[in-house]
């Protein structure tokens, strides 16, 4: 191997030998990449077998038991649920690659037309309760950190923490059930169900906010105090500088990392915490109608959203490993 090349690899420039793989960043992307081929694979192939899993024969479930044999026949062929395994398989990747998620039993509609009239609704309800656990948790989880740093106001630091843990270990829809009840049923502050003007989407987010927010706001304490004790915190104290411009400036952008992490894992926890809120408060949203879809036993349409579901979750947690890679990339890239 020549001189120039020798540094050139060790330089890991791209366009030599070993340039790309000796790039860190490549390395990442290169994982990344293949762990969420190999997630959409494994998600792919479940909700195919979903439907073969079921004892009985699922065009028969979902029309009942009084429809004409030759009707539940017309309809199986038409499903290619008479073809062997590998065939329904390899015509099932086809028509994904294609954008075609199949055709409602029900309904007759495309899957894919009824997702996308439904999936807005749902992914606002998300998006919005994200950003108001955040901005609760995170105000909360600093200033709780400041207040009882190195032991002060221990009654607060075990009301905070048992309240926290109560709250978050109640599900989703039985804060939707209280808050409808106390809110719109007691007081009609806001409206009891229903996706009609901003109100309406005050109980709902709230519903599904409240649980992770005191999650995520223990861990923000939790990063808080151990981030005050650094050195480089100390030497901006030493600095007389601001206690707020200390928090805010110094603290907490190094305590943001796992905050991200499980801020990220919440967001997929919040997507799948949708199916049961959206039906506590009747909102039209994918949530809604994978329930309906089960009760129904229209195979097709619940393999669509649950496809849907966990495309959006495995997209989630992809996002966040880049965030964590960019904020800190000595540990995040360096992961085997």
């Amino acid at each position: 191997m020549s001189e120039s090349t020798s540094a050139a690899v060790s330089r890991g420039l791209p366009g030599r030998p070993g340039g790309l793989w000796a790039n860190r960043w490549f390395r990442f992307a290169l994982r990344r990449a293949g762990r969420l081929l190999i997630s959409l694979w494994i998600l792919v192939t479940a909700s195919f077998l979903m439907i073969h899993l079921v004892p009985g024969d699922p065009v028969r479930a979902a029309f009942g038991p009084n429809v004409p044999a030759d009707l539940v026949l017309a309809r199986t062929r038409e499903l290619g649920l008479l073809d062997p395994l590998w065939r329904q398989y390899a015509d099932y990747l086809v028509h994904l690659f294609q954008g075609e998620l199949g055709t409602s039993i029900t309904s007759r509609l495309p899957v894919g037309e009824t997702i996308a009239q439904r999936l807005p609704a749902s992914a606002q309800l998300a998006v919005a309760a994200f950003v108001v656990s955040m901005l609760i948790a995170v105000p909360v989880g600093v200033g709780m950190a400041v207040l009882t740093r190195r032991g002060r106001r221990r009654r607060t630091e075990l009301a905070f923490t048992g309240t926290s843990v109560v709250l978050g270990a109640i599900p989703d829809f039985l804060f939707g059930v209280g808050l409808v009840y106390l809110l719109a049923v007691q007081t009609h502050v806001f409206p009891v169900a229903g996706r009609e003007g901003l109100g309406s989407y005050v109980l709902p987010v709230l519903a599904l906010a409240i649980g992770p927010a005191a999650v995520l706001s223990r861990i923000v304490r939790v990063e808080m105090l151990a981030v005050m004790e650094a050195d480089y915190i100390r030497t901006a104290r030493a600095k007389r500088l601001t206690p707020v411009r200390i928090h805010l400036t110094h603290a907490l952008p190094n305590a943001v990392t796992a905050t991200l992490t499980l801020g990220g894992l919440l967001l997929s926890s919040l997507v799948a915490g949708t199916v049961l809120v959206e039906n506590v408060f009747a909102w039209p949203g994918l949530g809604s109608t994978i329930v309906s879809s089960i009760t129904t036993k229209d195979y097709p349409l619940v393999q669509g959203t649950v496809l849907v579901y966990g495309v959006g979750v495995l997209l989630i947690n992809t996002l966040v490993d880049v965030a964590l890679a960019l904020l800190d990339p000595r540990s995040a890239i360096g992961d085997g």
